[in-house]
């Protein structure tokens, strides 16, 4: 192996041991009489110091020939001292080169010079190499495993749904069309169906972390045509509290988990994640068009929250409470999916809620209709056809418990917790209306 230890690997213990480290240039400098390499790793930075008296004229050969992002090896004696920027250096008594960077660099890593985000999308291999980007998507992985980790926890078991489907889940257009041999397919948009047939199953508590495709023509900062979506449902519930409780704990939970297990990438990004507040506020829908209606805002019962109004609600939220975090609930019926429970003494009512973080919506869930006539009914009043459903009917048809689960949307988790301008900051190699590759 050409690395023994990553540069936060490199302690005290080892002063005066030989080490081997790699990665890319950072930077070179030449004072004559010692030469410096600051050599980047994925944990980060560590000084090669190389003075004419204690390396080979080979050493000194090589690093005037180096240039910022060539990829470099590094053999040497790790010496603790105040003398070094970071409180250690290493003495190298071999430095390999293998690969070349070709100049110019299509952005610059140190972030010194800016670039706009197309710029560093299409970059986006280089663009990871700047700690800001990084920190990034290391908390990402932190942030799936956190919700692993709360799931297990909670008796829940990992399933895996077909992203290949013959019938729209949620009822709409919003679809992406593939020919799948002699017959039309679709992409899915959600694993809703599939972990409800679960229900029926025994597995009693499901979960999935999976990709989702929407084609919503949207050019927003919040939304991606696929994006990557954590389902939960649960049987044998009451009512859609139970859910919103299993909810609250694990994004409180997400969210403590990086404050405790990635201080150093908060750091690097200058962010102070705040510790969230249980529970979470509740506020009904209709409570909800109240506080838009004292803030200047009139929406019509029936109608969604749009975009303004929920970034009003999350500034009132804050300014009033200062909390981030809350429930929209009691949804109308006829805003929200043929899945959805109504309330028997009010129809007009759904048992649907909405998680919102800073002023936007991350997660919808609520309890499900799992009986099955008045599911058949629902399915008939959005105008849909209920022969194609009927793969996902039939599960209703032989012992269906109470249930219910959520959607929440890891991206605009992510960018939310962080408070990011822009859901592309987030996802590796972003689908939108316009960009389809890298």
């Amino acid at each position: 192996m050409y690395r023994t230890h990553y540069s936060s690997q490199i302690t005290e213990e080892l002063n005066g041991k030989k080490v081997k480290v790699a990665g890319w240039v950072h930077e070179v400098k030449d004072l004559g009489g010692i030469k410096f390499v600051w050599l980047r790793d994925r944990e980060g930075i560590v000084q090669i110091t190389a003075p004419k008296k204690k390396v080979s004229e080979e050493i000194f050969r090589i690093i005037p020939t180096l240039n910022n992002e060539d990829v470099i090896a590094v053999e040497g004696v790790v010496n603790f001292t105040p003398k070094a920027k970071l409180g250690f250096e290493i003495i190298p008594e071999k430095i390999e080169i293998l690969a070349k960077a070709e100049s110019p660099l299509p952005l610059d890593p140190t972030g010194k010079v800016k670039a706009e985000l197309d710029t560093r999308l299409d970059n986006r291999f280089m663009d990871l190499r700047r700690p800001e980007v990084l920190a990034i998507f290391k908390i990402r992985s932190n942030v799936f495993r956190a919700v692993r980790d709360f799931f297990y926890q909670e008796g829940f078991i990992e399933i895996h749904t077909p992203k290949i489907i013959a019938t729209a889940t949620e009822g709409g257009t919003e679809l992406f069309p593939i020919k799948y041999f002699e017959r039309d397919a679709f992409l899915a948009q959600s694993p809703q169906l599939y972990k409800q047939i679960m229900m029926a199953s025994g597995l009693d508590r499901v979960f999935e972390i999976a990709p989702i495709f929407r084609a919503e023509e949207h050019n927003t900062t919040r939304h991606l045509n696929e994006a990557w979506s954590i389902d939960a449902e649960m049987a044998f519930i009451e009512s859609e509290e139970e859910v919103m409780q299993l909810l609250e704990r694990l994004v409180a939970y997400t969210i403590n988990y990086i404050r405790e297990h990635n201080e150093k990438e908060l750091e690097i990004l200058n962010f102070e994640l705040e510790e969230p507040k249980l529970p979470f506020r509740r506020i009904t829908y209709t409570q909800a068009l109240e506080i838009l209606k004292d803030l200047g805002k009139e929406i019509p019962w029936g109608e969604d929250i749009d975009t303004e109004g929920e970034k009003l609600l999350g500034q009132y939220v804050k300014e009033t409470y200062d909390e981030d975090l809350y429930f929209i609930y009691q949804y109308p019926s006829e805003a929200k999916p043929f899945y959805i429970m109504k309330y028997d003494d009010k129809p007009e009512i759904s048992r649907a809620f909405d998680l919102e973080y800073r002023g936007v919506e991350i997660t919808s869930g609520g309890q499900r209709e799992h009986r099955y006539e008045k599911l058949k009914a629902q399915i008939a009043e959005k105008g849909l056809n209920v022969e194609s459903f009927e793969f996902y009917l039939k599960a209703f048809r032989y012992g269906m418990p109470p249930h219910g689960g959520f959607g929440l949307g890891a991206e605009r988790l992510l960018k939310q917790m962080l408070n990011l301008n822009n859901i592309r900051e987030v996802i590796l190699f972003p689908r939108d209306r316009r960009r389809l590759e890298p």
